[in-house]
């Protein structure tokens, strides 16, 4: 297992990607994981969000990311893919996001679902839909040999019995999942349960905490967190994580653990870091016991 993190820790820092970058070379992390952007944006454009837009070269980023021996572990295309929209914005937003991952050498793009069923269409009749789209998506996938992962995050995924048919929406082996201890946990299910469930399936992992405070509020309420105020390892969730990572050591994962948490600049995801690097050390060696 290698570690990477996802840039939106620095999203409330107004950090650029490069500047992400240059975080991720100056403490040794070897993936990074960011949202796509399908246009432009002032914000973007000034320097002052740490996400790619498709208009950028992914050449030519895949080569200065080369040099600072970092890659992709992953770029987010979620849009929501259970609302209408889905059918229209949300698959060009993917397939646009698939073919500029091929040329930036990234080997998975992130999907998911919204919080809410749409309301115009019944569970079902949602499912269908998601179905339909998965199944141009993942077409496309296989010919760009890029995986597309389905993160828990909102109404349909974070509810076991759903994700297991949207797993099924293809077979394929470019159709995985995208594990969040973080999400899973709001959205008042059992990570380690959850992670049972899938664990071979999952080809990425997010490695989120929760704040007690949050927990207490909004636990069950919510499906997803859009970025963590804790540390990774000061919430409630750790003893959780800590055991979700022992279970895919066993399962024999190899792939990265992104990092989500805010990063107040630096110092809050620094520490979640330590944290999760300790834990690696004490599960290797605690695999490296097993006769």
């Amino acid at each position: 297992m290698q570690i990477g993190f996802h840039t939106d820790a620095f999203n409330s820092s107004y950090w650029s990607f490069h500047q992400c970058l240059d975080w991720a070379h100056h403490n040794g992390i070897p993936f990074i994981e960011c949202g796509v952007i399908d246009g432009v944006s002032w914000i973007h454009g000034l320097g002052y969000q740490p996400h790619i837009a498709l208009w950028e070269d992914p050449l030519a980023l895949r080569r200065k990311m080369e040099k600072l021996g970092i890659q992709f572990s992953q770029l987010d295309a979620a849009f929501p893919l259970s609302r209408p929209e889905g059918a229209s914005l949300g698959i060009e937003y993917v397939l646009r996001s698939l073919r500029w991952a091929h040329i930036a050498g990234c080997p998975c793009i992130d999907t998911t679902d919204d919080r809410f069923k749409p309301e115009s269409m019944s569970e079902r009749e949602a499912l269908d839909h998601m179905r339909r789209i998965y199944a141009r998506i993942v077409s496309a996938a296989e010919r760009y040999q890029i995986v597309i992962n389905i993160e828990p995050h909102g109404h349909f995924t974070t509810r076991p019995e759903f994700m297991e048919e949207m797993l099924s929406f293809a077979d394929s082996p470019f159709l995985r999942m995208n594990m969040d201890t973080g999400n899973t946990f709001i959205a008042g299910q059992d990570p380690v349960a959850f992670l049972e469930k899938f664990k071979t399936r999952v080809s990425h992992v997010h490695i989120k905490d929760v704040s007690e405070s949050l927990a207490a509020a909004s636990r069950g309420d919510l499906t997803g967190i859009a970025v963590s105020q804790c540390a990774i390892g000061d919430g409630v969730n750790a003893a959780n994580i800590r055991t979700c990572v022992e279970m895919l050591a066993a399962a024999g994962y190899d792939g990265v653990l992104s990092l989500e948490c805010e990063g107040q600049g630096g110092p809050m995801i620094e520490r979640s870091l330590e944290w999760v690097r300790r834990l690696l050390k004490d599960v290797r060696a605690s695999v490296a016991r097993i006769p």
